[in-house]
C-alpha cells in the first residue's frame, strides 16, 4: 500500500504517516539536527528499538535506549523522574529530541518527558498499537496516571512527527488489536459513519484482520476525523471534547480495576453506557443504541460491567475532565455523527443508563 499522509494543524504543522515498512520515514521525521535522541520504549519491543537505534546511529545520533514498564504501569511520576535524570545526566538540549515506540501509554508518557524537559523539546511518535495509531500519538495530549486518576498529569505538546507502520499490528494479541477498534468506532459514532458501515459490512471480519485493506482504511478514517478536532480546537475548549465520547465511564472503570482493564474495553463499555444515558435523556433513538451493542459486539468487545459498581464509578466520575465543580459532564449522540453535551444529568437518568449495562 502507498503511505498515507494526513495533516494536523496545531501549534506547528505536522503529518501523521500511516503506510508499512516504515523505518526509514521515522530515521527522515527525527532529521539531521539532534545529536542525542532518547528513544523509549517497552520490554516487547526490545528488539525493535534496536534496530531503530542502528539506523539513527547511522544516521549520526546518539541514541540513549529506555525501557519502561508495559501499559499504564510506565506512566507513573517514578519512571518519568527516571526519565528525567536520565535526561539531565546525557545533558540533552531543546535541539535534542525523545522517541515514543510502543503503545499509548508510552506515547503519553515519551509526549510528557518531551513536553516538561527545558518546558519543551520535540518528540516524535512511534505507535505500534491500534490504539496508540489512531488515539493516543495524535493530537499532542500527553500524560501520566495518579493514584486519583488517569491522566490527570499532562501537558498538550505536538509531535514533530506521527509514523504509523500498519506492519507491527500483525504482532499484537487480538484482544490487543479489538480494544483499538474500540477507539475507531468512537470515530465513526461521532464523525464518520462509513467506519460503522465498514464493521459492519462483513461481521467485523475484516476489522479484526491486522493486514487487511479494511483495517488500514479503518485506521486512516479514525486519524482522519482526529486529525480534523484537533486542528479546529488543540486545547480541548470546545469540539475536541466529543472525542472523550465513552471515556467518562470508560476512564472510571479503568481506574475502579486498577487499570487491569484495557482502556479501549473499558471505553467500549461506556460507549454503550453513554448511548443508553442520551436515550434515557430523549435524545438517542432505539436503533442508535442497538447499532452501539451491534458494531462493538461483532469486534468481541465488552457491552456490560459489574451491577454493584455504580457509586464506586461515580465518585470515580466525580473527578473526570470534564467535571466542572460538582457538575457532572457526558457526551452523548443526538444521532450517529452528531455528538453533544449533557449536563448534570439526574441520578434517576444515571441509574437507568447503568442498569442497561449491568
Amino acid at each position: 500500500m502507498s503511505t498515507a499522509r494526513v495533516l494536523v494543524r496545531a501549534e506547528h504543522d505536522y503529518e501523521v504517516l500511516i503506510g508499512r515498512a516504515l523505518e526509514a520515514e521515522v530515521v527522515g521525521a527525527v532529521g539531521t539536527e539532534p545529536r542525542r535522541v532518547l528513544l523509549v520504549h517497552q520490554p516487547p519491543l526490545a528488539g525493535r528499538a534496536a534496530r531503530l537505534r542502528e539506523a539513527l546511529g547511522d544516521a549520526g545520533h546518539d541514541v540513549l535506549l529506555a525501557q519502561v514498564p508495559d501499559g499504564e504501569a510506565a506512566k507513573t511520576a517514578a519512571v518519568l523522574t527516571d526519565l528525567w535524570s536520565r535526561l539531565g545526566q546525557a545533558a540533552f538540549t531543546r535541539q535534542d529530541l525523545v522517541v515514543g515506540l510502543g503503545g499509548g501509554a508510552v506515547t503519553d508518557l515519551a509526549g510528557f518527558v518531551a513536553a516538561s524537559w527545558l518546558r519543551g523539546v520535540p518528540v516524535v511518535q512511534v505507535p505500534t498499537t491500534l490504539l496508540g495509531m489512531v488515539d493516543a500519538a495524535v493530537g499532542g495530549k500527553t500524560a501520566i496516571n495518579t493514584p486519583e486518576g488517569k491522566n490527570l498529569v499532562g501537558a498538550f505538546h505536538s509531535p514533530r512527527a506521527v509514523v504509523c507502520d500498519l506492519d507491527t499490528l500483525a504482532t499484537l494479541p487480538p484482544d490487543d488489536h479489538a480494544a483499538g477498534l474500540a477507539e475507531v468506532v468512537k470515530c465513526g459514532f461521532i464523525a464518520d459513519p462509513r467506519i460503522l458501515e465498514l464493521v459492519e459490512a462483513d461481521g467485523g471480519t475484516g476489522a479484526r484482520d491486522p493486514g487487511s485493506p479494511v483495517v488500514a482504511e479503518l485506521v486512516r478514517r479514525a486519524v482522519e476525523v482526529k486529525a480534523e478536532v484537533v486542528s479546529d480546537d488543540l486545547r480541548e475548549a470546545g469540539r475536541r471534547e466529543f472525542l472523550n465520547y465513552g471515556h467518562t465511564l470508560g476512564h472510571a472503570i479503568e481506574l475502579s480495576e486498577d487499570f487491569r482493564w484495557k482502556h479501549g474495553h473499558a471505553v467500549s463499555v461506556g460507549m454503550v453506557f453513554a448511548a443508553e444515558l442520551g436515550h434515557a435523556a430523549g435524545r438517542l433513538g432505539d436503533e442508535d443504541v442497538a447499532r452501539h451493542r451491534g458494531v462493538l459486539g461483532a469486534l468481541g468487545l465488552p457491552l456490560t460491567y459489574r451491577q454493584d459498581r455504580l457509586p464506586v464509578l461515580l465518585e470515580a466520575m466525580g473527578r473526570d475532565k470534564k467535571t466542572r465543580g460538582a457538575t457532572l459532564r457526558f457526551v452523548v449522540l443526538d444521532g450517529v455523527g452528531r455528538p453533544g453535551r449533557l449536563e448534570g444529568p439526574p441520578t434517576e437518568l444515571l441509574e437507568q443508563a447503568y442498569a442497561a449495562i449491568a
